[in-house]
């Protein structure tokens, strides 16, 4: 009994104690808040998302609560946070080269500017293979797609996920091409290419970096300029061993709110930002697993870095013929 006591005593000064801490804040949430993941369960939104959630809970003593809602390359989820009341209870989360091209590709009229954003991690794009696929490294794949590539099936989490802007951007700088194979995550992609449901995957390192290790699929290349350590694997090939001039912008992910939310809120996430999330000893052993990096930016700096992405994959859309605007039209100015 003393023990069960004791226990509760000490539960009660732990959510004291993070109550005290939440009173430091401009805002203090009075009841859960709901953050929105716009993909499956399981994969490098979600994992990243309830980390994040986790953290924000011990900062502010309140419930995050994180909710899958898949659909649409993630424009159904984003259009649920954005169409939501503004008083800071209902988040998104994902990716901003998502977010930043939803209105280039047709699927959400909002941008960029129409958020306060919070990133967490920035996040590597790889492409593997299953064990009994006929190509082994990077070359090979890109002379199996310059040769029958129609015939090839490559999974990704569908239109405008990493996977499929990296193919994107493989096919702008290569005479290739590659039979789309679309799933509602990075996860369930990942999952059917371990599987054998297709011979290819191309999605976030840290969705596929578990079964890398597993050897349940070989790696081919990671999107970089010089070669990527796997803890617990060894070093992943980078794309510019074999195509050089392939561009090789970070992708950020992280969680963000409509503009229009009361400015206390956003006071508040920022100090937390700075006091907790990069500081966070989870974010980081999560990061470091998984060859992601740590990047707690927000506000405009954010908003700078994401852009960067961005303007690199609406482009890529608008070439490849899968724009319904033009990216100029909005504001994204080509790279030159």
């Amino acid at each position: 009994m003393k023990r069960i006591i004791a226990g509760l005593a000490a539960l009660a000064a732990m959510s004291i104690a993070a109550v005290a801490q939440a009173q430091n804040y401009p805002w203090k949430p009075e009841r859960p808040v709901t953050i929105i993941v716009p993909w499956a369960a399981g994969g490098s939104t979600d994992q990243m998302a309830r980390i994040v959630a986790a953290e924000l809970e011990q900062a502010l003593g309140q419930k995050f609560v994180v909710v899958n809602q898949p659909g649409a390359s993630g424009s159904v989820g984003t259009k649920g946070a954005l169409e939501a009341e503004k008083d800071g209870y209902t988040w998104a989360a994902g990716a901003a080269s998502d977010v930043g091209t939803y209105k280039v590709l047709g699927l959400l009229d909002t941008q960029l500017k129409d958020w306060h954003l919070f990133f967490a991690v920035a996040n590597l794009t790889a492409v593997a293979a299953n064990p009994g696929a006929p190509f082994k490294d990077f070359g090979q794949f890109l002379d199996a797609l310059k040769t029958k590539g129609d015939t090839i099936p490559v999974a990704t989490a569908g239109l405008s996920s990493a996977g499929h802007n990296f193919m994107e951007s493989v096919k702008a700088n290569a005479p290739i091409t590659y039979k789309h194979v679309t799933y509602n995550g990075g996860a369930p992609a990942v999952t059917a290419t371990v599987a054998g449901e297709t011979q290819a995957v191309a999605q976030l390192l840290v969705e596929m970096s578990e079964h890398i290790k597993a050897k349940r699929l070989i790696p081919l290349a990671v999107l970089a300029e010089k070669p990527v350590k796997l803890e617990g694997y060894g070093e992943l090939q980078p794309t510019a061993k074999w195509l050089p001039k392939m561009p090789a912008p970070l992708n950020y992910f992280g969680i963000w709110v409509p503009r229009g939310v009361p400015d206390a809120v956003v006071k508040t996430m920022e100090a937390v930002w700075k006091d907790k999330i990069a500081k966070s000893a989870a974010l980081q052993k999560y990061a470091d697993s998984r060859s992601a990096l740590v990047a707690p930016l927000y506000g405009k700096e954010a908003e700078q870095e994401a852009f960067k992405m961005v303007r690199q994959t609406a482009w890529l859309y608008f070439d490849a013929g899968k724009a319904k605007l033009s990216p100029d039209t909005l504001g994204i100015e080509r790279l030159q």
